[in-house]
């Protein structure tokens, strides 16, 4: 096999996947480096002049929703780059075809992270592991602390499946696809997307083994959302809403980070293993038992809303564009027959 053919795929004209993956890597990382450049000049000015003309809960949650904002524009950009330089897609072709239907399927994602959290915190009360003791915390600056966390939760959404679901599990499907076949490919991409996202949240205050393990089982279930429709419109709704529910509403940790306001403040009563414990309901019974809800709640969702269950073409069959920005036709590589020491 030549260098040439392990790096370049002839037939698609582009890298191969797991090089396009790395040139990502390497776009973001720039990327970074000059806005946190940026940032470390103007955020101590930003804080200092917006907690004098505000005070200090407005200076706070400006300041990280200005941070968040920040990253997610970093990710979403590299992405733009390598999906047009590198991939020769567009961004909708990651997930983001938006249309009524996208949006009919963010709200039903919307709604069911709302309620897979309800349900959590329902259960928690009716046994006995959860314990209300307040509500609007802190009083002080509660509504403009809030509007924060739902800017933060709506990027973190956005960013994340993006880079996890839509760019990361697309390639590596079409990298497997010529040797696992369309099944094969998106069971290994789902569980290679679903371990980044658990080894991304393995460093977070009060993470241990159990709590990573359970967050690539979170990935899991927003990857079907993905699979099954070609769309980010499933998880992206669905991740927003889970973290904002967990953490600005019932007051749970959010992947063992506080959030600074809740809703509802609880104390946990029960054994770690069913509520998480610090981590937060992830961690514990809770969480996993409404990961396996959420699961088939979108299952359901997708065979009412189409008539059946496959897995979306747009995930595994590449529709690459051209030099002009025009779509070509889309390269089928689950059929197309590499030559030896071609495959992707």
């Amino acid at each position: 096999m030549s260098l040439r053919g392990v790096l370049w795929n002839d037939a698609e004209r582009r890298p191969r996947a797991l090089l396009r993956v790395v040139l990502l890597i390497v776009v973001a990382a720039l990327l970074a480096i000059g806005t946190s450049v940026g940032a470390a000049v103007g955020f101590g000015a930003l804080r200092s002049w917006l907690s004098t003309a505000f005070g200090e809960a407005v200076a706070t949650t400006l300041v990280a929703v200005v941070g968040v904002a920040l990253t997610g524009g970093t990710v979403t950009l590299a992405v733009l780059i390598a999906g047009r330089y590198v991939d020769r897609r567009r961004v909708r072709d990651f997930g983001l075809r938006i249309d009524r239907g996208w949006w009919l399927d963010c709200g039903f994602g919307l709604a069911l992270g709302a309620g897979l959290l309800t349900l959590v915190f329902l259960v928690g009360l009716a046994f006995g592991w959860l314990r209300v003791t307040g509500t609007l915390q802190p009083r002080a600056g509660f509504a403009v602390r809030f509007a924060g966390l739902v800017a933060i939760f709506v990027a973190v959404g956005v960013y994340e499946e993006l880079l996890l679901r839509g760019y990361l599990l697309t390639n590596a499907a079409e990298g497997l696809v010529g040797w696992l076949g369309d099944r094969g490919a998106v069971v290994g991409a789902t569980a290679l997307s679903s371990l980044v996202f658990g080894l991304a949240h393995a460093n977070n205050p009060n993470a241990t083994l159990l709590s990573t393990l359970a967050i690539v089982l979170a990935g899991v279930m927003l990857a079907v959302g993905y699979v099954l429709t070609g769309d980010l419109a499933v998880p992206i709704g669905l991740h927003t809403t889970w973290n904002l529910f967990q953490g600005g509403v019932y007051g749970f940790p959010v992947s063992g980070l506080g959030v600074g306001a809740s809703v509802v403040a609880v104390e946990e009563t029960g054994p770690d293993v069913v509520t998480g414990g610090a981590f937060g309901p992830e961690a514990g019974l809770l969480g996993l038992g409404a990961m396996i809800v959420g699961t088939v709640a979108i299952a359901v969702w997708v065979r009412w809303r189409t008539g059946e269950l496959r897995i979306d073409p747009a995930v595994t069959t590449p529709e690459l564009r051209g030099d002009s920005g025009d779509a070509e036709t889309p390269v089928d590589t689950d059929r197309w027959e590499p030559a030896p020491g071609d495959r992707e």
